[in-house]
């Protein structure tokens, strides 16, 4: 199925531009892992903001780029089609380096542990072979 870009992306999680980050899914095995990709590009609607004259791609955005990865891989499996992917938690997240406009962010999130509706993943976001986020996500699937 993988590598596919935001066409198939968009039949499986509900986001839109300007809330759509993944722009690619390199490597998916459903309910267990996935690896996404999102280019950071200096014309995104946040970066006059955050901050004028240092655009740094704001935390927030990767940690709900990280999310959506984990939703691919999550709504992936037939049971959750057309469902949501809801956040139910954020643990030990830590922010290692700063993004900017020409980065490419590789997105990782393994499922850990999944019990009923409500999962638990372990998410990295990746410069290069720098390491910018890491975190555990919790979710929880919803009828959407």
């Amino acid at each position: 199925m993988a590598p596919f870009g935001r066409e198939v992306i968009e039949t499986i999680i509900p986001h839109r531009d300007p809330f759509l980050f993944l722009d690619e899914v390199l490597e998916l095995e459903p309910g267990v892992r996935v690896v996404a990709r999102k280019q950071v590009r200096g014309d995104e609607w946040f970066f006059p903001g955050h901050f004028p004259g240092r655009p740094i791609m704001p935390g927030v955005i990767i940690v709900e780029a990280l999310a959506q990865a984990g939703a691919v891989a999550t709504l992936s499996l037939e049971e959750n089609r057309g469902k949501l992917a809801l956040f139910a938690g954020i643990d030990d997240l830590r922010f290692k380096r700063i993004v900017e406009p020409g980065d490419e962010l590789t997105l990782s999130c393994a499922l850990e542990a999944v019990r009923g509706p409500v999962g638990r993943g372990k998410a990295t976001a990746r410069v290069g072979d720098e390491l910018a986020v890491r975190g555990t996500l919790t979710f929880a699937t919803a009828s959407s």
